[in-house]
């Protein structure tokens, strides 16, 4: 099922629907999945799980200690030891790596080429899933990432997987980078952004691929209100 049109319900009829417990969103960089996630979860009162943030900061320890993306082994003992919180500050969604704030140093270029072949090493997916899976058990959750509604949280009771062509992804990216302070050339975004969504679909460990039971949402023609509305409405259903 595709969609990419407005949703059409009242907030009156939303109301008269029950919430489904846990909503996971998967879909390829850039697509807006944290940025639509954060709001659907806010709404909702649910808690955010960013996922690709605890990889890319795995990544932004690994660069910072001089460990190559191919050691495994020492991304797994990296991993496990390495302390990933998310916080809510006021309006801000916040992430911490052993006591520091990385919310801004996780998305740069660099960290993020390195987060998918980091994302890849089945040791540091094993942690991290964990810590993943605890943080959803019992709660009412909304998580993005890559492998949510397959592997992650494959019960999920409503899945999305949103997509967005390749150029306005890559101009999504790019203009979050330019308000980040970060110089970055659009036309290597989107190179950087082709080649991870190749790395990320084809790798052996959980790739990056739409759950059998997910709604596909082209986010192209779509603003982020609107996005945020047609995923509400999906995570409801008839009482």
């Amino acid at each position: 099922m595709i969609l990419g049109g407005q949703a059409g319900n009242t907030q009156k009829e939303l109301e008269a629907k029950i919430v489904k417990n846990i909503i996971a969103i998967d879909g390829p960089a850039g697509a807006g999945k944290s940025t639509v996630a954060k709001l659907v979860a806010k709404k909702l009162a649910y808690l955010y799980i960013d996922t690709g943030a605890m990889y890319r900061t795995v990544a932004l320890a690994a660069l910072r200690k001089g460990i190559d993306v191919k050691d495994e082994k020492a991304l797994t003992d990296l991993t496990a030891t390495v302390k990933i919180e998310l916080k809510n500050e006021g309006n801000n969604y916040k992430v911490f790596c052993d006591g520091e704030d990385v919310s801004t140093a996780i998305r740069t270029p660099e960290v993020s080429a390195a987060a998918s072949p980091v994302s890849a090493v089945p040791g540091v997916r094993l942690h991290l899933v964990a810590q993943q899976q605890r943080l959803a058990a019992g709660n009412c959750v909304v998580m993005d990432g890559r492998d949510i509604g397959t592997k992650v949280l494959p019960n999920a009771d409503c899945k999305i997987f949103l997509v967005a062509k390749p150029q306005i992804r890559a101009e999504r990216r790019w203009l979050e980078l330019k308000e980040k302070g970060i110089n970055a050339d659009l036309a290597t975004v989107m190179a950087e952004m082709i080649e991870r969504d190749e790395r990320d679909s084809t790798r052996a460990n959980s790739p990056l691929v739409q759950a059998e039971d997910a709604i596909l949402l082209d986010s192209s023609d779509l603003n982020i209100e609107q996005v945020v509305d047609a995923i509400i409405n999906l995570a409801k259903e008839e009482a």
